[in-house]
Order: C-alpha cells, then structure tokens, then sequence
C-alpha cells in the first residue's frame, strides 16, 4: 500500500486530506506542531508526526522517521492579510518561512529517496490569491506565488527521473482556521487611509453568497492528482478556484 506524507494535519484543508486518503485504504503520515492522535480515526495506516517546517532540525527528525514517501503533500502554511506598508518585518519573516522556505526545504529532503526510486509525487498547496493581483493579502501572495514558481521548475527537473509535481490552488474556505489565524497580524484599521479597504477586503472573505472552497474539495482534487497519471500541473480546488483559473487562462 503507497504512503503519503502531508503536513499541517492538525485542521483545514490538510486534516480533510488525511481523513479521505484513510478511508481510501491508503497509508498516511500525518504531521503537524503538536501532534493530536485525537484529530484522526484510529488506524494501523495512520502515523502521526511532529514537524515544524521552519524548524531544520525537525525536518530532518521527521524525513528520516517518515522513511520511504510515495507522495508528499506541502500544505502546511498560514496566512497574515495586511497592506503591504503596514505589514511588520516579523510577519514578512515568518510568512516566507512557513509558506515557501519551510515547502522547499522539506521538499528537499523528501525528493532524494523519490528521485533514487524513479518514482513520487510532489503536491504543494497554494492559492488561487496568487493568480490575480488583490488588496491586504500581498506579502501572503508572493510567498505563496514563489511556490508556484519553485514547483513549476521542480516539475521540469523532476520529469526525466518519473517524479510527478502539481500545484493544487484551493479557493476561498469558510471552515479553514486562516481567518482567526490571520487576524492578530492584521494592521490598518485604525488607519483613516487603509481601514475602508480592508473592512471591503474583509467583507469579500466573510461573503458566504458566491461559490467557495471547502476542505473535500482540496481532498479531492490531491486524490486527483495523486492518482490520476495525466493529471495537469495546475489544479484548482473548489468551484471559486476553478472560476478564477479560467478567468486566469491557466
């Protein structure tokens, strides 16, 4: 039976992901900062991990427990909406750590085993923020938009050696914790300049009218691509994303 890494399981988008490639008969390493047995169904597929992606040390603790990886899914990650002058150093820091720093460093230590098999599958979750220019989310979209950048290149370079590599953009989610994450680093809305934008870009997140994104959807389109061998680089994830891969032209 194959096995699949993905990280940041402790809720969203990467718990939904554990929770179906279980109940598919896959075997699956779940990883996330304080491990919770708690948050899966009990399983002898199922090992549970502790991995802080901006942390080398605990990459490579977790790599070398995780053993041979058929698929790995990035998707570990988090989001700090805020305009651009305003966002604090730290966060700017912290936010290309875990977003792209943190996926490539641990994409590093996964490929040598796949590359040395001929065989694997590289999934890197981003979003579908990074396929069009908006408001309060710049910093969080180019850290996001230098993982598309990266992934499409390791796609290339993987190609000869039978290692597959896919970007999944999911949407906007109601059920992901991004909002309440995000929060504490948003700054402006005191600011007579800046707060009417961000109230708009707020209001645009909160709207639960439109089609949107939700954590089956993410599942599924890694399912997708895991299992699908003509599966495009590309892939949205929920009916928002697709909308917005079409206006895209991607």
């Amino acid at each position: 039976m194959p096995t699949i890494l993905i990280t940041g399981c402790s809720s969203g988008f990467g718990l939904d992901t554990a929770k179906l490639f279980l109940d598919r008969g896959w075997n699956v390493i779940a990883t996330m900062r304080a491990p919770n047995a708690e948050l899966l169904p009990a399983s002898d597929r199922l090992r549970i991990l502790s991995l802080d992606i901006t942390d080398a040390e605990s990459i490579a603790k977790a790599a070398a427990a995780a053993g041979d990886v058929d698929v790995l899914v990035n998707n570990a990650g988090f989001g700090a909406p805020s305009p651009i002058e305003l966002t604090a150093p730290e966060t700017i820091n912290d936010l290309f750590a875990t977003n792209t720093i943190g996926t490539l460093a641990l994409t590093q230590a996964i490929l040598p085993q796949m590359r040395a098999r001929r065989a694997g599958v590289v999934i890197n979750v981003t979003s579908t923020v990074t396929l069009k220019p908006l408001p309060v989310v710049g910093v969080y979209r180019a850290s996001k938009a230098a993982v598309n950048a990266f992934t499409e290149s390791l796609a290339v370079e993987m190609k000869p050696f039978g290692v597959r590599v896919h970007i999944v953009l999911p949407g906007r989610s109601p059920e992901t914790r991004f909002g309440a994450n995000a929060r504490p680093h948003l700054r402006g809305l005191d600011d007579p300049d800046y707060a009417p934008l961000i109230q708009q870009f707020v209001g645009m997140v909160q709207d639960s009218s439109g089609p949107v994104t939700y954590g089956q959807d993410v599942a599924e389109a890694v399912w997708h691509a895991v299992t699908d061998p003509a599966a495009p680089l590309w892939i949205p994830a929920g009916a928002d994303a697709e909308a917005w891969m079409a206006e895209a032209g991607r």
